[in-house]
Parts: structure tokens; C-alpha cells; sequence
């Protein structure tokens, strides 16, 4: 999106993407993802969490869902827009730990998050792929 150049295109779309590993050594593409975020600032937002050497402010490792809570209603209003997609890859419990922040940020706009989540994958707008 960031690196290739096309004359008839130009994302100007926002891409968040939350990276989770174990150790800061192990983020894999750690400097062409710094880069995409210099270029593009307005159109790429970047999180990692480092679940053996950062805590959130309850000291909990920092896992996946931990550092999304952190931005829990910016990603919640995101979600209800038509054009956000999500794709999700890594471990299960990830999926799980999304889930419970999503409940309670859907059920005061009143809605059934599981449900709404089956309304986004039907419409490709959620892709899990988690093991």
C-alpha cells in the first residue's frame, strides 16, 4: 500500500496494525514498518505489544487484546464503519481477549456484539485466522 507506486492509485485509506511477539528482538519487519509509519502518518498507525517485557497500566503483559484495549473506542467506532476491515492471525485466545472488549463497548450503543460480528464476517469485513 505504502511502498508501491501506481499512477492511476493512491491508498489514502488508514491501516492499524496491532503486532504482538513474545521479545522486542524477535518484531519481525520492525524497520520497514517504522518507515511505512514515517511516510504515511496520517494513513498507517502502528501498536506493538511485547508480552514478556511490556505491562499495561494494571501490570498485565501486553498481549494483543491488551494493547487494543487501550484504544477500545477508537477501534469500536471504527467497527461501525462500512469500510473497515478486520484480519486477525496468530493464537486463539487472542480472538477471545477481542471479543471481551467488544461486548460491553456494543451493548451501550445497544447492540449484540457476537451478532454484530457475524453481520462483518458475511460481509468479509472480519477475517480470523487463529490457532
Amino acid at each position: 500500500m505504502f511502498f508501491e507506486k501506481h499512477d492511476d492509485y493512491k491508498y489514502n485509506g488508514l491501516a492499524w496494525l496491532f503486532l504482538g511477539v513474545p521479545t522486542s528482538d524477535t518484531l519481525l519487519y520492525k524497520e520497514e514498518l517504522e518507515k511505512m509509519k514515517a511516510m504515511a502518518p496520517d494513513n498507517f498507525r502502528l501498536d506493538f505489544a511485547v508480552s514478556r517485557e511490556q505491562t499495561n497500566a494494571a501490570g498485565e503483559k501486553m498481549y494483543i487484546q491488551t494493547r487494543m484495549a487501550e484504544y477500545k473506542e477508537e477501534l469500536w467506532e471504527l467497527l461501525k464503519k462500512d469500510n473497515t476491515y478486520v484480519y486477525m492471525c496468530g493464537l486463539k485466545g487472542m480472538e477471545k481477549g477481542i471479543d471481551d472488549i467488544m461486548v460491553d463497548l456494543a451493548a451501550k450503543d445497544g447492540i449484540d456484539w457476537i451478532e454484530y460480528k457475524k453481520q462483518l464476517k458475511k460481509g468479509e469485513q472480519w477475517n480470523v485466522e487463529v490457532y
